[in-house]
Parts: structure tokens; C-alpha cells; sequence
């Protein structure tokens, strides 16, 4: 893992910094525990200003907000996967809100699987971006994300220049496990 590269700026002082990478370090915890402990697959890999990692489980249900403003409970309708996408700052290590994130699987076949948006999902135990989505079959896939460059304001003359590229990443050979 690389060190953190923030640097004490006239917009952050350096406990403001220490109190970020406290921040990162609880989230890589927690992300830690969901790859470890709770998920069927998972993986983690560096990219540009990022830290990507993702988690595969059986489609599962979410509440969403129906048209009169009520919160609904809805069971995945036919989908047998649950693809989560964990994006985090390099340097700091926290959860990084408001990306653009496409994630597509191949096959061994051969057989492209999306790319499908990954919206926000909240959770009560880690924010992530993520999905049900429907797998052909158990077996050995390559993952592609695709994360583009976000528009939100990036404070900071000193350590804001960060996300200003479209960035690729793509974890191979991962086993996943259809099922609901």
C-alpha cells in the first residue's frame, strides 16, 4: 500500500490530515471484515489516485423509495448476484462519494455481462457502490471497473489535484457464485 501523499496545505492542517487517514482506516477495517468475513469473493487492487476494491454475494433485497415517498422493501427480481464496488483515496484511504463507476464481467466463455452502472448503495455497516445483477452461471470471471473522472469541487491548491483521469482496473480469474 502507498503512504499517504497529503501534505499540510493552507486548507488542511496536518491533524486535520491525521484525522482523514484515521477516517480511511476505519473504513479499510470495515472493508476488510465485509472481504474477509461476509462476502463469497473479494479483491482489492491499487489505480491512480484510488484504492479499488470489490465484493460478490447472493442478490439481495433493499428498501427504495416508491412514488409517495415511502420506503419499500424489494426481494431481487430474478437477479442472482450482488456485485459491490468499494472506491477510496489513495492516499487517505476513505470512501470517495459521487463517482461515475461501470462495471462489466467476462466469462471464460467469453460472454460479455454488462457494463452496468453502479449507483450508491448505503449500508449500515459500509457505504459502497453496487448492484444485483444476473450471472449466467457459477465460474471464473474477469471484472473491468471503469470509474470516471467525478465533477464535484476538489478543495485544497496543495492536494486537490486528484481524479482528473478516467481510470480502468480489471481483476482476473475471480470464481463467482450464482445464487439467490
Amino acid at each position: 500500500m502507498s503512504k499517504p501523499r497529503s501534505k499540510p496545505s493552507d486548507e488542511a492542517t496536518a491533524e486535520q490530515l491525521k484525522l482523514a487517514c484515521k477516517q480511511g482506516a476505519a473504513y479499510q477495517e470495515a472493508l476488510r471484515y465485509i472481504i474477509d468475513k461476509v462476502v463469497e469473493q473479494g479483491g482489492k487492487q491499487e489505480a491512480d489516485d484510488y484504492l479499488i476494491a470489490f465484493a460478490q454475494e447472493k442478490a439481495e433485497g433493499m428498501n427504495h423509495l416508491d412514488g409517495d415517498g415511502e420506503l419499500t422493501w424489494a426481494e431481487p427480481d430474478g437477479e442472482n448476484c450482488h456485485l459491490e464496488i468499494a472506491v477510496c483515496d489513495k492516499a487517505d484511504q476513505r470512501f470517495i462519494p459521487g463517482l461515475d463507476i461501470e462495471a462489466t464481467l467476462i466469462s471464460e466463455a467469453g460472454v460479455r455481462i454488462g457494463p452496468f452502472t453502479m449507483p450508491f448503495l448505503w449500508h449500515p455497516g459500509l457505504y459502497h457502490y453496487g448492484r444485483n445483477i444476473t450471472l449466467p452461471g457459477s465460474g471464473m470471471y474477469t471484472l473491468r471497473i471503469r470509474i470516471s473522472p467525478p465533477n464535484f469541487g476538489r478543495h485544497d491548491k496543495t492536494n486537490g489535484k486528484r481524479y482528473a483521469r478516467t481510470v480502468e482496473v480489471e481483476f482476473a480469474q475471480v470464481p463467482l457464485k450464482a445464487g439467490s
